[in-house]
This record gives structure tokens, C-alpha cells and sequence, in this order.
């Protein structure tokens, strides 16, 4: 074996080794950049009878409201979750929700269960969520069907 192959042999391990950190660093820096994602909702969207699904790729949240505590629960692990009321001024009252047990479900009582009470009610609703730097966010009617 010549000399230039013996080298090649010691240096190889140490180079890949260099490539896998660098480029776990440079993979981790680009998930941290500030992105922003819109969600759609996933059908008819009734918060009241827990049937409002926003998506974004394979990320889903859900978004219900029970006797005045509103819930959002999600796909992955959530940072921050806020929630706006809109009403016909197109004036937006936000709500910071609270992590219940996990970082999936997220809740805060709200005065959306009043706004939506009786069959055909609707209310515009936006929201905002937080990733890792990620921003995801939606601005959707909800309107009760029961």
C-alpha cells in the first residue's frame, strides 16, 4: 500500500465524520428559520360541535368549543396558540391559549361559545401557531349546524 492510500484511509473516517456534524448544523439552522404557513380548512368548519379541521401538508389542527372553553388540539407539538374572535367591524379580540396536558392541546375559556349558541350562527375566527420559528395561521367562518 503507497503512502497517498494510507492517508486516504486515515483522513476518510474524520471527513465523514466533519460532513454528518456540518451538515446536521446547517439542516438544524434551516428548520429554525421564520416561516409562514397558511391552513385551510378541511371542510364544513363547526366549532361548537367539534368538527373545524385547518390543515397544512400533514400538519392538522382542531379547533371546539365547549361551554365556553375553546380547545385546539394538534398534530405536532405546539410553541404558542392564539385565537381571535372577529366581529362585523372586522375588529379581532385575541385570545392567548394555555397549554391543558400536553403540548398538543391547548385551551383558554373565550366568549366564542356565545357567539354561536343556536342552529346556522357564524363567526369569523383567526388563529395563529407557533413551530420551532414557524408561523402557521388561518382566518375561517365557523357556523353551527345543530
Amino acid at each position: 500500500m503507497n503512502r497517498h492510500t494510507k492517508i486516504a484511509i486515515f483522513v476518510a473516517p474524520i471527513l465523514i465524520l466533519l460532513g454528518y456534524v456540518l451538515s446536521d448544523m446547517y439542516m438544524e439552522h434551516e428548520a429554525s428559520k421564520t416561516k409562514i404557513v397558511e391552513l385551510v380548512p378541511f371542510g364544513h368548519c363547526d366549532v361548537k360541535n367539534q368538527k373545524c379541521i385547518l390543515k397544512s401538508g400533514e400538519f392538522e389542527i382542531n379547533v371546539m368549543d365547549d361551554q365556553g372553553i375553546t380547545t385546539v388540539n394538534s398534530t405536532y407539538p405546539l410553541d404558542t396558540a392564539t385565537l381571535f374572535t372577529v366581529d362585523k367591524n372586522n375588529q379581532a379580540t385575541p385570545y392567548q391559549l394555555g397549554m391543558k396536558d400536553s403540548p398538543y392541546y391547548w385551551k383558554r375559556e373565550t366568549l366564542l361559545g356565545t357567539l354561536i349558541t343556536k342552529k346556522g350562527d357564524s363567526a369569523k375566527l383567526r388563529i395563529i401557531i407557533e413551530i420551532k420559528g414557524g408561523k402557521y395561521f388561518a382566518e375561517f367562518y365557523t357556523q353551527t349546524t345543530k
